[in-house]
């Protein structure tokens, strides 16, 4: 909770990669080019290995598809690329038996490997029916683990909240604890045929749901006896400093705890640019484990990991009393937030005595600046903010740090994976960063995005997008250009874009309105779950989206 330190899962053999336990942690992307396009994907592989990955999938969506992974794999190993390959399957677990002789590692989504896709359709099942469900995966799913144990090939159990089957839906809703489920029925079968190289992702666009279900899911395993190693991921995370920012936010909270064995960044723009990023955010949280100890209380029983619940503190001004969490600049004037001032109090340096709690606990109302410049701000900030609370104070709390990045985008990732985890946990009331090396204006549009990112707060229009792969049907980076140029100026819209109707519907669930990707070059369109206009020329469907919006606020 205060100090940084990785959490241990059981080792994972991809190819000559090890994954999990003591090992590095893995980065990751994935191609967008077409599988059966053997030059392309080659050169693509090998970029993205020369940005710095460790390992890269490709999309697998049928037989001549995973057929065709093995002269990429030729390929690659004749230019000098020991790189492990994992293939990406959905729908069709034949396809994932091929692949599974071929490549180093299979990835397969629970959601829709033996149940169909997903329909939104409700579906009653007696304990009888749900029994002969999860014994139909087993029958289907033991096999596809024989081939992996002669091919030593590993897998990943890959649950996206967007692709949750309609029987999980039926019995769990979408839900975190549908999602663990839905994993942990896979989970449960592979522990029983003793094999053992698995590696597991839960994914989800919203950040606060992926961290959450993740952090279920560790309990979970726990609990079982289980500690497979763990891919972090942010799906459908946008592009730019959107994409950048709301992945920092999900990936970040979770790393700080320990958690996360393989990341990948998943940005709508090409797949070497993502490699950075994820190594950025790694070696930033990774350093923490030499940092500064810091102790709190043992106990706190006002906060939950799996389901945290804003804490009411005192109202002042402004800030605290269940108000939107506050952003502060350097220009605020503190009589905007209490004619008491403000108590502030650089945590590197306070012991947390009893006069500070007294004088607290005798002024609920006064709000309390907690800086951290330390290497590890999470923890301080934790340790800080539980005491309080623990003891009973109510004070308002704003969290600050400050940074010395010369790039605004690096500042942005730390400030994401800072602020992030705090806000998700709803625990603090307010947040202020600093820096000399940029304006008043870009610090305060950078925090007003962190906390859109972490649900906190909502100031703009959010665009949810896939990363390309193999599978979308349309210019990705284009499209979401053309989108956000057009609807920019919409206040507090949520807008997917997305490449196919793998995860489409399921992962613009609580979007507005979504373009989804139909066909080569046609796209469906939708209000919230509903399909409204189906199979239109991309040329003409963000001039038809923008239309269904117009007409919508019209009405």
């Amino acid at each position: 909770m205060y100090n940084y330190q990785r959490r241990k899962s059981s080792v994972v053999r991809i190819g000559d990669l090890l994954m999990g336990g003591d090992n590095p942690i893995r980065i990751q992307s994935m191609t967008n080019t077409s599988t059966d396009d053997t030059e392309g994907s080659v050169a693509q592989i090998e970029r993205i290995v020369d940005a710095g990955a460790d390992l890269v999938r490709l999309t697998a969506q049928g037989t001549k598809e995973a057929l065709n992974l093995k002269p990429i794999r030729e390929q690659v190993r004749k230019d000098g690329y020991n790189i492990p390959l994992v293939a990406d399957i959905h729908f069709n677990p034949n396809v994932a038996d091929v692949a599974a002789g071929i490549v180093e590692k299979v990835r397969i989504n629970p959601g829709n490997y033996v149940d169909p896709g997903r329909t939104f359709k409700k579906l009653e099942f007696t304990d009888e029916e749900y029994s002969l469900e999860i014994e139909k995966i087993r029958r289907r799913l033991v096999p596809f683990l024989n081939i992996c144990k002669e091919h030593h090939t590993a897998i990943r159990i890959g649950v996206n909240h967007g692709s949750l089957s309609d029987r999980i839906m039926s019995r769990y809703g979408d839900t975190p604890a549908g999602m663990v489920e839905s994993c942990m029925e896979f989970l449960r079968i592979c522990v029983e045929e003793h094999f053992k190289d698995v590696v597991i992702s839960i994914k989800a666009s919203n950040t606060t749901i992926m961290v959450r279900t993740v952090r279920l899911l560790v309990e979970n395993m726990d609990r079982e006896n289980m500690h497979f190693p763990i891919h972090l991921g942010v799906t459908e995370a946008g592009e730019g400093e959107d994409g950048r920012i709301r992945s920092a936010v999900g990936i970040g909270a979770l790393l700080a705890d320990g958690i996360g064995d393989t990341v990948r960044v998943s940005l709508s723009e090409d797949p070497e640019c993502e490699i950075p990023v994820a190594r950025a955010l790694v070696d930033y949280i990774t350093a923490r484990k030499d940092s500064h100890y810091q102790t709190g209380p043992e106990r706190h029983d006002f906060y939950n990991p799996v389901s945290p619940q804003r804490f009411m503190s005192a109202k002042c001004g402004i800030l605290g009393g269940g108000q939107p969490v506050c952003v502060i600049g350097s220009e605020t004037s503190g009589a905007d937030l209490s004619d008491k001032g403000m108590a502030s109090y650089s945590l590197r340096e306070l012991e947390y005595d009893d006069s500070v709690v007294e004088y607290l606990l005798s002024n609920p109302e006064l709000p309390v600046i907690a800086r951290s410049n330390g290497t590890n701000p999470v923890g301080t900030w934790r340790a800080f903010i539980f005491t309080l609370r623990s003891a009973g104070c109510l004070n308002p709390i704003v969290i600050s740090r400050s940074y010395d990045d010369g790039r605004l985008e690096d500042l942005q990732l730390k400030a994401a994976a800072d602020y992030g985890v705090m806000l998700i946990d709803q625990l603090v009331d307010g947040v202020i960063i600093q820096s000399d090396k940029f304006t008043d204006k870009q610090l305060t549009e950078t925090a007003f995005s962190i906390l859109q990112a972490a649900r906190a707060r909502f100031t703009k229009t959010e665009y949810i997008s896939c990363p390309s792969c193999g599978r979308t049907l349309f210019d990705l980076q284009q499209t979401v250009a053309r989108v956000k140029a057009s609807t920019q100026r919409l206040k507090n819209l949520k807008i997917a874009i997305m490449g196919c109707i793998v995860n489409g519907p399921g992962e613009m669930a609580d979007a507005d309105y979504g373009y989804v990707g139909a066909g080569p070059g046609m796209v469906s369109l939708y209000r919230g779950k509903e399909c409204v206009k189906r199979n239109i020329p991309s040329e003409k469907a963000v001039d038809e989206l923008l239309a269904i919006i117009h007409a919508d606020k019209n009405q």
